[in-house]
């Protein structure tokens, strides 16, 4: 009978490995030994490859992962990937992407983007985006914070929601000490929103703490529930940002806030069409656009 694995997908699961290792047999101490030494790497290894590594057979391996209580081998890879995801340094993250991607990039690149959206539109709990919208829609102030790669994540929601909604703020120093005193009047009734994906920004988790503190409603865009975030948001969306190569990918995240922005837009549809009418005549009068092409 398989045990029952639970909180697999954070750090237990190498002291879940390791406690395995005594009474294991010798295919499967094998392998916990490779998995101890090479977490890092065998996140992204194939069954098949795995066995390579350790010296044992392909059907050892999936044995092993439904021993260790997982519901067959992609689940104990889920659980390593979700251990290390915080904890790659940019080198270590150059490395896994050429081992993992090869010579072809361009289209390892665009495979794993399409598998993010895929799993992000499947996984969506779409009460819970409605109830995002609608905290949005009757927010007092609308706080946005996004640091690093996030930046521009925070910027484009920032963009398009300020010209839906007269009550947004882009919180611009996210990255310093200042961040607090742009958050400063922060209070109940407001909503803080938090863009932040590993490597989780320190100073965006302590943006929506001191928010939290102050009784605002917090809503969180990150990747999984291990996030730092989201243990402290009232409201949360997850968006994949598993990535072919070194870089973060935000095209998920993207299409997450773009699926928000019209949602918000769309019950707000009236007042939409009176402020875009008034933007035309602006960008008419003072030449925003190119006009001969």
């Amino acid at each position: 009978m398989q045990k029952e694995v639970k909180n697999t997908d954070n750090k237990s699961v190498l002291a879940l490995i390791e406690s395995s290792m005594e009474k294991s047999s010798k295919g499967h101490k094998k392998i916990s030994e490779y998995l101890l030494k090479n977490y890092i790497s065998a996140a992204y290894m194939t069954a098949q490859k795995l066995s390579e590594e350790s010296g044992v057979s392909e059907s050892t391996v999936v044995r092993y992962a439904n021993e260790l209580g997982f519901d067959g081998y992609p689940k104990l890879q889920q659980a390593l990937r979700s251990l290390i995801k915080n904890k790659l340094t940019s080198v270590q993250r150059i490395e896994v992407a050429e081992e993992r991607v090869g010579s072809d990039i361009f289209t390892a690149s665009f495979m794993a983007d399409i598998e993010n959206l895929k799993n992000t539109l499947a996984k969506t709990d779409r009460d819970e985006f409605n109830c995002i919208v609608d905290l949005l829609l009757n927010a007092n102030r609308i706080y946005i914070v996004g640091t690093r790669s996030s930046t521009s994540l925070a910027s484009f929601l920032n963009f398009y929601l300020s010209l839906i909604l007269d009550n947004v703020k882009l919180v611009h120093n996210a990255s310093g000490s200042e961040i607090f005193e742009e958050l400063l009047r922060v209070r109940q009734g407001d909503v803080v929103f938090g863009i932040s994906f590993p490597r989780y920004s320190k100073r965006t988790v302590d943006a929506l703490h001191f928010a939290k503190k102050q009784g605002a409603a917090v809503v969180a865009l990150t990747d999984s529930k291990q996030s730092p975030l989201a243990d402290m948001a009232d409201r949360t969306l997850f968006a994949g940002n598993d990535t072919a190569s070194f870089v973060d990918s935000l095209v998920a995240p993207l299409a997450m806030i773009n699926a928000l922005i019209a949602a918000v837009g769309q019950r707000k549809r009236t007042e939409i069409s009176q402020s875009f009418a008034k933007l035309e005549d602006i960008w008419e009068e003072y030449n925003i656009y190119d006009k001969d092409k």
